[in-house]
């Protein structure tokens, strides 16, 4: 990423050049059609109410002149039948023009994240569907969907973008909303997790999964004021191994209000807002926290599970050892020395399989809760608490 430039998302824009900017982005394919928008579509369910509310005061204002007219024989009639279409005609011509409005909005909303990512040497897409990334936000529910997505791929790849996904049907349809940075890595490491203490809730953690809790891990210093590290059994020592007292103090500085999720070759920060906005400050933060992480992920690179270096020199030793014990060849026998000693060995870039994934948990929270109501409902159908209350 270059110098960090925020002038683009605040600085006067010119209204033509965003709407040639619309014009090139919808025809290349790159920007959503004038009505498939959501203020598109707002704006057609919000007509429709209104022409329904509308139309039936008119024909209620209709019905009642006519009769009085026709009891009275008055000469208005025809200026009173025009004032509710007169109102009509207006409504329609609002909505009109707060859509045009809307949509010219958001096109100038594309126009500033489009050149701010230019002038910070990344590029920008207003959504992505089903973002396909490993991290644990991404699995879950419906209609997931990325927006306003920001990439830059110097010194390393790296994508800030807001999140949305849907849970439940009807009435108990709940949209959650994130906001993540994800950061591209040398190497696949262990999956481990960060929840930070900070943004937790009343009832504990906010992230969407909880893990067993015999998989935390302590750590020296303040860390465990800050963060609650999660990561696989056995891998104790690997933890300890990329979280140095250096990496440990930049998560503290810079990093303490966000969770973070190491998985497969990916690291990813989330918080519970939008990362990928037209204010300045926000993205000040992020650049500089992806900035002070980025020279440090380096050191990463270096690991290696050895858990995969067992694998390989049990594989490289064991073939000559079968084939001397079968045949008895000394051709078969002299290959033995030849065979690199397990300690030379370096695994190859990967985790073994106990590493890639922790195992998760039902959250103790959510048991309660639901204990609870199913308490209260068979108390209800039972008339338990009507007997209580009736005393």
């Amino acid at each position: 990423m270059s110098a960090f430039d925020p002038r683009p998302l605040t600085e006067p824009i010119d209204r033509a050049a965003v709407r040639e900017f619309v014009r090139a982005g919808r025809a290349e394919g790159r920007l959503p059609g004038a009505w498939s928008s959501a203020t598109g579509i707002l704006a057609l369910v919000f007509f429709g109410v209104v022409v329904l509310v509308v139309g039936s005061f008119f024909l209620t204002i209709v019905g009642s002149v006519m009769s009085s007219m026709a009891s009275s024989g008055g000469a208005g009639f025809s200026l009173l039948f025009l004032i509710p279409v007169l109102a009509v005609g207006a409504i329609a011509a609002l909505i009109v023009v707060f859509a045009v409005r809307g949509s010219l909005g958001a096109g100038g909303r594309w126009y500033r994240m489009s050149r701010f990512a230019q002038a910070n040497g990344m590029t920008y897409l207003p959504a992505v569907t089903a973002p396909g990334l490993p991290g644990m936000i991404f699995s879950l529910g419906s209609s997931r969907a990325s927006s306003d997505v920001v990439r830059g791929d110097r010194p390393r790849f790296a994508e800030f973008a807001n999140y949305r996904y849907t849970t439940g049907s009807g009435k108990n349809r709940t949209t959650h909303k994130w906001g993540y940075v994800a950061i591209k890595l040398d190497v696949p490491l262990p999956h481990i997790v960060l929840d930070a203490l900070g943004n937790n809730g009343l009832f504990g953690s906010n992230l969407p999964a909880a893990f067993d809790r015999d998989q935390r891990l302590g750590l020296e210093g303040d860390f465990d004021k800050h963060f609650a590290l999660y990561c696989p059994e056995g891998y104790e020592r690997d933890a300890l191994y990329l979280f140095t007292p250096d990496i440990m103090a930049r998560f503290i500085d810079n990093a303490a209000a966000l969770d973070v999720e190491i998985i497969d070759d990916w690291l990813f920060l989330y918080a519970k807002r939008d990362f990928s906005t037209l204010d300045p400050a926000t993205w000040a933060w992020l650049f500089s926290v992806v900035g002070a992480l980025l020279d440090k992920l380096a050191q990463w690179a270096r690991w290696r599970d050895e858990r995969l270096t067992t694998d390989a020199s049990t594989a490289a030793i064991s073939a000559p050892e079968v084939a001397s014990v079968s045949d008895g060849t000394p051709g078969a026998a002299s290959a033995l020395p030849f065979a690199p000693p397990p300690q030379v060995l370096r695994p190859p870039p990967g985790v073994a399989m106990p590493g890639r994934r922790l195992k998760r948990r039902f959250p103790v929270a959510a048991i309660v809760i639901f204990a609870l109501f199913g308490i209260f409902w068979f108390a209800i159908q039972s008339g338990v608490l009507a007997a209580v209350f009736s005393r």
